[in-house]
């Protein structure tokens, strides 16, 4: 009986190496571009690495290398990467719902690998979703989004310095890459980041680039959510 457990959480982690294998092609330029902006920033090969494999979240990756530029302190960076992972306590449920059940510990484990895409892909399957494919999903994302850190940050290291100190550019540009296309979608995002941009202005000039980030972000969605349903903004 063990043994065909054992056999079943195997045929489970394969399909679900098979199933997260889009999600590693997805990954390879997002995480190649971070370690490239991490080289550029200034991290160190230990450090860029580190930070993929201990937090692996794309955007707020991103966002904490922005922060780093610019000189802001651990505690505003950690707040702020926890704003932005916030919808991760939702998904986190829903799955929880879906997945069959499993010891804290082992939860704990495929919750950290818990990324948008392994929700995705998650989500969609029919019925009750079993721990060795949610594993196996979380398992080739992460080795996905790791390693390819790593191959964009030696990439960085063969470039000329001239170009590495210009990568800091590519930050801004990946941020406006990725904000691009929900500006298309909806009229309530390009409100909220017009808001956000003009908050944080006035904010940094009283409180520290980190903070200001952090309040302008809080006080603009809190505001256009209060205003949409009152004015019917889109």
């Amino acid at each position: 009986m063990s043994s065909t457990v054992l056999t079943q959480e195997k045929t489970e982690f394969s399909r679900g190496l098979l199933a997260g294998t889009s999600i590693a092609i997805g990954y390879l330029p997002a995480a190649i571009t971070f370690g490239l902006l991490a080289k550029g920033t200034g991290l160190s090969f230990f450090e860029s690495m580190a930070m993929s494999m201990f937090v692996f979240a794309g955007a707020a990756q991103y966002m904490a290398l922005n922060l780093i530029a610019i000189g802001t302190g651990a505690f505003e960076i950690i707040f702020t990467t926890f704003i932005v992972n916030i919808r991760h306590l939702l998904m986190s449920a829903s799955v929880n719902e879906k997945v069959e059940n499993a010891h804290p510990l082992t939860k704990a484990i495929y919750s950290f690998g818990l990324t948008d895409e392994v929700f995705a892909v998650t989500s969609t399957q029919e019925g009750k979703v079993k721990t060795g494919f949610i594993i196996g999903v979380a398992v080739m994302a992460y080795t996905s989004w790791v390693l390819n850190t790593g191959v964009g940050y030696l990439m960085g290291s063969a470039l000329p310095q001239s170009l590495q100190e210009s990568m800091a550019i590519a930050l801004y540009a990946m941020f406006i890459a990725l904000l691009i296309p929900s500006l298309k979608k909806q009229r309530k995002i390009v409100w909220l980041a017009i808001s956000a941009a003009i908050l944080n202005s006035f904010l940094s000039l009283f409180i520290p680039s980190g903070w200001s980030i952090i309040l302008a972000t809080l006080i603009a969605s809190t505001a256009i959510e209060y205003i949409r349903p009152k004015k019917g903004v889109s």
